[in-house]
């Protein structure tokens, strides 16, 4: 006998004795998962019986029903109570109402959640027949108390209608299950997923058994009860790390429910729930495929009859169209054909992949599993057409991921990639990005396959694509890591050794070309330079430019924008002239613009601001998502503390900087004496319209002369409109980059994203006695990289420990 069954055998059945019995089981460490959800609904059923019993003269012909979850005994923590009081009808109603209020009231006495209601069995079959989620509960009913015959013939019925009504309410499931995955999103992808809403969880899982019992059709079942299990497992210590009745696996509870769990960390976690996800996403498509062909085929079933009644009763064959050897379609699907052999044909899986995809098609179940067991491993190096196969898969587009998906479900992708395996299902903690690590690389691969006309070696680029952030299942940096690996995995592909080199290069530097034109000044010649030697060819150049782009359209909606795309589009140029043998332009010699000029020649007639706002967005494209900015030219004569008041008037503007390019203007001595500054910034709006010209101006005219006090209105504003409470940022870290820069010490900030950062820098640096050149800002998701080119006064390049001073001192003033 445990603790628990002595504690209450000698307990009431009251409220008290079923709270403390309760608190016993759900303390008890060695206990958990599904025994102690049994053991918990168990308790729960003893002690509502007793409710039951206890009433006044229960009247004949009456049941307590469980439902839902509940009925199928999967009690979490604090999952609420799903119960059906069940009676004939023969029963007086009053009687009937005071049994139901004795059941009730105890249970929210506890505070425990209760969905109930009262029905006699036609009542019941009538609202499941209108409801479908409530029929989807009765498929669960189990009786607690009372006449258990009337349950069983509930039951007995609402599965008849069930089976009898499929036709038309699975359907009606499948459509509902696509609304709360659009609405929910996929739990194999969400940072915070909500394990029962979001496609892949619990309520999946549930849509699943309704599925099999309707004898329609049925779920692949490998796997399928180990993956339900795990997702209660992560609920119920969800429950219990917030003592609340939560399906919401938030990031600052992942670390104590993994703890729970006596998982590693909440990467652990993570990883775990996704592949159970996973599990039941790949089991929902393939059942709701064979749930469409079957109701396809029933529905032809008439029309086939009248045609046999007309040719004599003949059966027509069935039709296969061939795809590729050995794989042909078949009821919409990629089959193999029947002279298939995978056991002698190690290249089957991938053309049977590439096949399916370039169709369009789904590969079967049935298929995948036969190549699963079947095949045999592929030589080292695989044969041409294995990688030729390879090729085409990726290159299929958007069709390419069912059927990828279909291959990992089955574990072929890790038979033909062993490094795959570090990278499945592993989770990326980062807002911007969309998919884990590995639905990211296919992803990267999709977007790549329509930038194959731009590119030479189409081939090279699709591989580089998956394989370019292989290196995150290992430590240190992962282009390091990846650039080895790649090598790797190209050579066991099959290339030369001239295109193993050029993939890894890719793999490599794949972030090159964003961060570089982003960070980095592009008027400096060191700055192209240093692109042009790690790139190498103009061949490479073009393939890393096409890469650059799939890899940031894969990774989120804030990763690309046309400001990026014409910014990496300037870089290559740039490179690319040089790998052409042409020499850059000495950004010292450059002319200001007539525009530029004209606004120092005002300010230094005036010898106040002079600024000029362009309205029309720089390189905007239709239906861009990310405003690109607008050029904001300002002109003033030299003196202390521009940058900070520039940067903090646009704050306060809530004007968003992309870019500020800083210059010192000698104009001739005959329009007076002295240098003026022109700024040439490219700014966006936060929300809303772009402020006025004019008030700009007016405000930077009190910035620069202390009567606006810009530190004091930004803190007055942070404090109106506190930011939500979420996980602590880390700290900022401030570093000398090793730009190799002539014209400028490189100082590189990376800090969380808030408004006023570019100003509290600004105000950092003109402490320190710096001058800054320019300034360029990189922003994704809630991270800023600010990029500073700074000089000492005279214009010359910092002494190292000098720089290394300064880039603590910003640190410290920015903590």
């Amino acid at each position: 006998m445990t603790s628990l069954e002595a504690s209450t055998e000698t307990e009431d059945s009251g409220p008290g004795g079923y709270a403390a019995a309760r608190l016993l089981l759900l303390d008890e460490k060695e206990r958990s998962g599904p025994p102690r959800r049994s053991a918990l609904a168990r308790l729960t059923d003893e002690w509502l019986a007793g409710l039951f019993a206890a009433a006044a003269a229960p009247p004949r012909g009456v049941a307590l029903v469980a439902v839902g979850g509940y009925g199928r005994a999967e009690l979490s923590p604090r999952s609420d109570l799903d119960l059906l009081l069940l009676h004939d009808g023969t029963a007086d109603k009053a009687a009937v109402a005071a049994l139901a209020d004795s059941v009730w009231y105890p249970v929210w006495d506890l505070g425990l959640a209760l969905d109930h209601s009262v029905r006699t069995p036609a009542e019941a079959r009538a609202t499941a027949g209108e409801d479908l989620k409530v029929q989807l509960g009765l498929l669960d009913a189990r009786p607690v108390a009372g006449d258990h015959g009337l349950v069983a013939a509930l039951r007995t019925t609402v599965l008849a209608d069930w089976r009898n009504q499929a036709p038309k309410r699975l359907p009606e499931l499948d459509e509902l299950c696509r609304e709360r995955a659009e609405r929910m999103g996929e739990l194999q992808f969400l940072l915070e997923p909500d394990l029962k809403e979001a496609r892949g969880g619990l309520r999946d899982a549930q849509a699943l058994r309704a599925v099999a019992a309707s004898w329609l059709a049925d779920a692949p079942r490998e796997g399928l009860d180990d993956a339900r299990r795990r997702l209660l497992d992560a609920r119920d210590a969800l429950h219990l790390a917030t003592g609340r009745a939560t399906d919401r696996l938030a990031l600052q509870e992942q670390d104590a429910v993994a703890a729970r769990l006596g998982l590693l960390d909440a990467d652990t976690l993570l990883r775990e729930v996704y592949e159970a996800a996973r599990t039941i996403s790949y089991a929902a498509d393939v059942t709701w495929r064979e749930v469409n062909r079957v109701l396809k085929a029933r529905s032809a079933r008439p029309r086939l009859r009248a045609l046999l009644g007309r040719t004599g009763g003949t059966k027509p064959p069935v039709e296969r169209t061939p795809l590729a050897e050995g794989v042909v379609e078949m009821d919409g699907e990629a089959v193999l054909a029947l002279s298939a052999r995978p056991e002698r044909d190690p290249v089957l899986p991938l053309r049977a992949a590439a096949a399916a995809a370039q169709s369009a098609l789904p590969i079967s179940l049935h298929a995948v599993r036969r190549l699963a067991a079947a095949a045999k491993p592929l030589p080292v190096p695989w044969p041409a057409e294995a990688r030729e196969e390879l090729v085409t898969l990726l290159g299929a587009g958007e069709a390419t991921v069912p059927v990828w998906e279909a291959l990992e479900a089955e574990g072929l992708i890790t038979l033909l990639l062993p490094d795959w395996e570090r990278v499945r299902c592993r989770p990326q903690r980062n807002p911007v990005h969309t998919w884990t690590v590995d639905r990211h690389l296919v992803e990267t691969a999709v977007r790549a396959a329509s930038l194959t006309r731009r590119v030479g070696r189409p081939d090279l680029l699709l591989v580089a694509a998956l394989l370019h952030d292989i290196g995150k299942g290992w430590p240190g940096d992962h282009s390091v890591a990846g650039e080895t690996i790649a090598r790797d995995v190209a050579t066991r592909i099959g290339f030369d050794r001239t295109d193993v080199g050029v993939i890894a290069t890719a793999v490599r530097h794949h972030l090159l070309l964003v961060e570089t034109a982003t960070r980095r000044d592009l008027d400096d010649p060191a700055t192209v330079q240093s692109v042009a030697q790690a790139v190498g060819t103009l061949g490479t150049l073009e393939l890393l430019h096409a890469l650059t782009e799939a890899d940031a359209l894969a990774t989120g909606p804030a990763a690309w924008s046309s400001w990026r795309a014409s910014l990496v589009a300037d870089l290559v140029k740039r490179v690319a002239g040089v790998l052409a043998g042409e020499t850059p332009p000495d950004p010292e010699a450059a002319a200001p613009s007539a525009e530029q000029e004209r606004l120092a020649v005002e300010a230094l007639r005036t010898g106040e601001p002079v600024l000029a706002l362009h309205t029309e967005p720089v390189a905007a494209e239709p239906e861009e998502p990310e405003p690109v900015g607008v050029e904001l030219l300002i002109a003033l004569p030299d003196q202390p503390g521009v940058l900070p008041a520039v940067a903090g008037v646009l704050a306060l503007h809530r004007l968003t900087v992309r870019a500020a390019d800083l210059r010192a203007v000698e104009l001739p001595t005959a329009l007076g004496s002295g240098s003026v500054l022109v700024l040439d910034w490219r700014v966006a709006a936060e929300y809303g319209s772009l402020p006025e010209a004019a008030r700009l101006r007016a405000d930077l005219v009190r910035a620069l002369d202390g009567t606006l006090d810009v530190p004091a209105r930004l803190a007055e504003r942070d404090a109106a409109y506190p930011r939500r409470r979420g996980l602590t940022a880390p700290p900022p870290r401030v570093t000398v980059a090793a730009a190799d820069s002539r014209l400028a010490t490189v100082i590189e900030v990376r800090a969380q994203d808030a408004p006023g950062l570019l100003h509290r820098i600004g105000r950092a640096l003109e402490g320190a006695a710096v001058r800054v050149r320019s300034a360029h800002v990189s922003t994704l998701g809630a991270n800023a990289v600010d990029t500073l080119y700074v000089t000492r006064p005279d214009g010359s390049l910092l002494p190292d420990e000098e720089a290394i001073d300064l880039a603590r001192t910003l640190e410290e003033a920015l903590r």
